[in-house]
């Protein structure tokens, strides 16, 4: 069966984390007996998290916003639609994408573990997977937001939506204002890992990622 780099990029998450939690867990006497650099690992993994897997999302949101009928899809059914681009594999059988709009701001989670789309998303941040995110974002998600940066009006309603083994989200931003003149590829490159979870929104700045 061919693969393709898509398929490739996804797999190679997956094994790159396996890879990490494995080398970290080697404790060898002398360091010359060590089969894996657990740093260039982490190099890699980082680069994973940040770049290679969260391009994948950007895309997906891009095309959203310059294209209305893509967009409809995209809501309609998530899985589908992020299939167009051939990214497959996220690890649950479903894949819902929630808009944010002015009235309304989506924040994902998972309280039992850290269930995320890994096709379009990359790995998961360590503050993703931490207790204090998934009990704190259910319970007092707009002082998660503020610790963030993220300080959203009182009369914008925050959805909490809680990852699966069976269902993962991906939030669509809000496109920035003044973004109307750049290209598909320029808007997909203010797209950050953050803001489709829901702790960011999109700037025109686009100031990174929280670590």
């Amino acid at each position: 069966m061919k693969t393709s780099r898509r398929d490739f990029i996804a797999n190679a998450g997956a094994a790159a984390a396996a890879m990490h939690d494995l080398a970290h867990a080697q404790e060898p006497e002398h360091e010359h007996d060590r089969l894996v650099d657990p740093a260039a690992l982490d190099t890699l993994i980082d680069a994973y998290e940040r770049k290679i897997g969260p391009r994948n999302g950007a895309q997906v949101v891009a095309r959203a916003w310059v294209d209305p009928a893509y967009k409809k899809r995209l809501l309609a059914n998530g899985t589908a639609a992020i299939a167009e681009f051939g990214f497959r594999g996220w690890g649950g059988d479903y894949l819902v994408v929630v808009e944010n709009t002015p009235q309304v701001h989506n924040l994902i989670v998972c309280t039992l573990c850290s269930c995320y789309p890994w096709a379009v998303l990359g790995l998961p941040p360590v503050w993703y997977k931490s207790a204090a995110y998934r009990s704190r974002a259910v319970i007092d998600p707009r002082g998660v937001l503020r610790e963030f940066g993220l300080e959203l009006p009182e009369d914008v309603e925050i959805h909490v939506h809680d990852s699966t083994a069976e269902l993962r989200y991906l939030v669509l931003p809000e496109r920035p204002a003044g973004s109307e003149k750049l290209t598909e590829e320029e808007l997909a490159a203010l797209v950050t890992r953050d803001a489709m979870i829901g702790v960011a929104k999109v700037t025109l700045a686009n100031p990174g990622v929280r670590a």
